[in-house]
């Protein structure tokens, strides 16, 4: 495994936060951690690691277990208050988001998972090799594309999804697919410049300007920060008095949460912070790069991830946020997996024979992941018991609750 340094300037910068996860922590990689690694070195850069495969059968994504047919449909978002944050000279932030939701038929088209370049892009900037560059946009995914909403008038949830560092909106579709099948409307954010490739109408595509940063010390902090505005806006344009989408008046503004894997984790909590509408939130296997004040968050908050972020392990920002989480919280850790566990990419990489050194094989990734956000989201934006959060499950025995007291999870 080799290490990719983009932009240049001091390796000794750069190294630890592509190791703690940025690049790695992005996708379809396996995440490297040195004994060295501490929160306190993880802002500095961004790698991969090269994968060279040979086998390449057609992935696919499992089937929503919902009631519901899911829609899709996909908006471009101009914020003209504020300059892009990684390309200043582009005078307002412009962001790609994908919305799923309960549809009313299974009518239409399936939505296609990415484009075949940014399948090439994203393979290429993971460093994966040995497999068709398009291999990534055949990938079938259940959702219809523009599809009737269906529902009430203000009565479905609004979960927004912020991804990891350089991955698309895509990547966390199979999760997006189950909470539409369930019910809830879903926002799925690119952070246009944090990601190997955005594709706007019309055909032009950005790539990842936030990788070639020098001074790239205090990286992750302004990210998380950044990522905290993008989802504000985005909620701006699905609830206030001017929405961009036609079935926004069925979304109920008192429900809203956020859940990320990596640095959309990470991002949930600062949102929360500056955003009262964001009722709940999740982090999903990222490092807190902007740490939670001692005012805390008092609203219900859920860390999920691999086994180095148990407590006492090699994150260290969990254990020194976890007592600034004064609502309801769990810490749960999943035996078996790695980073791109909590994302698609866990198993698309199995199914086209790329090795992330994952313990869980098949969809098992995806079905855990799924189970635990939904049982969390339907508690805490439903009010509807969940047994799953209280205690271990024989159904789902890889995943240990944490206590930080005593450093243990069981």
């Amino acid at each position: 495994m080799t290490e990719r340094r983009p932009g240049g300037g001091d390796p000794t910068l750069r190294t630890p936060i592509l190791r703690a996860g940025l690049a790695a922590v992005a996708g379809l990689l396996t995440l490297v951690i040195p004994a060295s690694w501490t929160p306190a070195s993880a802002s500095s850069a961004h790698t991969s690691g090269g994968s060279s495969v040979t086998s390449s059968g057609t992935p696919y994504l499992p089937e929503p277990t919902g009631p519901h047919p899911v829609g899709t449909t996909s908006l471009r978002l101009e914020d003209t208050s504020r300059p892009d944050p990684w390309v200043p000279q582009a005078r307002s932030r412009e962001l790609m988001v994908s919305l799923w939701y309960p549809a009313k038929s299974r009518n239409g088209r399936r939505a296609p998972y990415v484009t075949p370049k940014e399948s090439e892009l994203i393979l290429k900037g993971k460093g994966v090799t040995g497999v068709p560059p398009d291999v990534l946009s055949r990938t079938r995914t259940h959702a219809f594309r523009g599809a009737e909403p269906a529902g009430r008038g203000h009565t479905l949830p609004l979960v927004v999804l912020s991804p990891g560092f350089t991955d698309p909106r895509s990547s966390l579709t199979a999760l997006a697919e189950e909470l539409a099948s369930r019910g809830y409307v879903v926002a799925g954010v690119d952070h246009t410049y944090e990601t190997f490739a955005t594709t706007f109408p019309g055909g032009r595509l950005t790539t990842c300007a936030a990788c070639e940063l020098e001074g790239v010390d205090v990286f992750g902090e302004k990210a998380v920060k950044n990522r905290a505005v993008d989802v504000s806006f985005v909620i701006d344009q699905l609830t206030g008095p001017h929405v961009r989408w036609t079935g926004a008046p069925l979304i109920d503004a008192s429900r809203i949460a956020m859940a990320g894997t990596s640095l959309g984790g990470a991002s949930a909590a600062e949102t929360m912070l500056k955003d009262s509408r964001v009722r709940a939130g999740i982090n999903m296997d990222g490092l807190m790069f902007a740490p939670i004040p001692a005012s805390g968050v008092a609203r219900p908050f859920l860390f999920l991830g691999q086994p180095l972020h148990s407590p006492g392990g090699e994150d260290a920002t969990w254990d020194r946020d976890w007592a600034h989480l004064t609502g309801w919280k769990r810490w749960l850790v999943v035996a078996g997996a790695v980073h791109p566990s909590f994302s698609d990419y866990d198993l698309l990489a199995q199914q086209i024979g790329v090795d992330l050194g994952s313990e869980l094989r098949g969809s098992r990734s995806v079905d855990i992941t799924r189970r635990y956000v939904r049982a969390f989201l339907d508690l805490h934006l439903r009010g509807r018991p969940q047994p799953l959060l209280d205690r271990p499950s024989a159904r789902y025995p890889e995943v240990r609750f944490c206590s930080p007291e005593r450093k243990t999870c069981t």
